[in-house]
């Protein structure tokens, strides 16, 4: 099979390599359709030493097999999975391998241009919100104003975030965003007391006008999808103590964060992780659970994914895509490849 590989150049490279075979409780999909994340050039620039990768993760196509245990899915279902990241073949290949937990099924409905946007960055903005925010959950959603900020509504991850907050009825969202303003005023309600603000006005002006949107009255929670340049500053700066920003992205070392304003990373690799010494169910529990409700919204017309756009070439226009995304080019878009355009592949 064709399958990409990416360095710390972000070169890509596609070679030939041989079909994977499903562990126990995985699952084997003919990828029709990949998405692409920032972390696909950023892991290659962050550890240089490693050798070149599929860096691949949302998955969109059809099972190809099934391993052994696997009851939910058989030879031919449409389905969508996040592949584990940093193991080997994910979602850049003619084939890719996805826990049977973080597969959900697809009906007609879905595009899988569509449902390749998904995966990571929703599952990025349900972590955030329920796990590290432990705000009220669509199916128990609130009755009351919880004021909620939003940083980077246009990306993937905001705008998941701005979709399921919305599901739990959580208002007023206060929305940091630049040239994706007009995409976001689309997922907002103005009347439920939601708004947008231009972070090209500075952070002073970012600061003030957060404060303003919820009245002046307490904002303790903030998720933060873009977690550099000075995002979490502004947001600890906004919020009332006891706060918690969910960010996408470490800290970083030095800056000051006030007393009382916690910072809680989200790192969606944990729904592919044991549960901590002395727990249960954790991450994985909450992704197995939260892949089939994003399914089940997607049947049901109540969640819908990203805007898309394709790039031409399948796997070798694949570096094109990751440059522009290196180069910020993206905004309120997910780049997706359809992986029969590569060359020498037939589907």
């Amino acid at each position: 099979m064709k399958e990409a590989f990416v360095d710390k150049t972000v070169t890509v490279a596609v070679r030939d390599t041989e079909v994977p075979v499903p562990k126990p409780n995985q699952v084997l999909i003919r990828v029709v359709v990949s998405g692409t994340n920032p972390k696909d050039w950023k892991v290659p620039r962050w550890i240089p030493d490693a050798p070149p990768s599929n860096q691949g993760d949302d998955i969109a196509g059809f099972v190809e097999a099934v391993g052994e245990g696997v009851v939910g899915f058989k030879k031919g279902d449409k389905v969508a999975a996040f592949h584990e990241m940093m193991k080997p073949h994910g979602s850049y290949g003619e084939y890719a391998i996805a826990w049977e937990h973080t597969t959900f099924h697809l009906t007609s409905k879905t595009s899988f241009e569509e449902a390749a946007t998904i995966p990571l960055a929703a599952m990025t903005a349900a972590l955030g919100l329920y796990q590290r925010l432990s705000l009220p959950l669509p199916w128990n959603p609130t009755s009351e104003p919880l004021p909620l900020v939003i940083y980077g509504g246009a990306t993937a991850v905001g705008a998941f975030g701005i979709k399921f907050a919305t599901l739990s009825n959580i208002h007023p969202l206060i929305v940091v965003a630049g040239r994706g303003a007009s995409f976001v005023e689309g997922l907002i309600d103005r009347s439920k007391g939601d708004t947008i603000i231009d972070y090209r006005e500075g952070d002073e002006a970012v600061q003030s006008k957060i404060k303003a949107a919820a009245g002046n009255k307490p904002i303790h929670h903030a998720l933060d999808a873009v977690s550099e340049h000075g995002s979490y500053l502004n947001l600890s700066a906004a919020l009332t103590a006891p706060a918690t920003i969910s960010t996408v992205l470490p800290t970083k070392e030095g800056d000051v964060i006030p007393e009382g304003i916690k910072i809680d990373k989200t790192m969606v690799g944990t729904v592919h992780m044991d549960p901590t010494v002395g727990k249960t169910i954790e991450d994985r529990e909450f992704g197995a659970a939260f892949f089939q409700f994003i399914g089940r919204g997607l049947a049901q017309g109540w969640f819908s994914g990203h805007p898309y756009e394709v790039r031409p070439g399948g796997l070798n226009g694949l570096e094109g895509a990751l440059r522009d995304l290196e180069a910020g080019k993206a905004s309120a878009v997910k780049y997706v490849v359809r992986i029969a355009e590569t060359d020498g592949v037939q589907q």
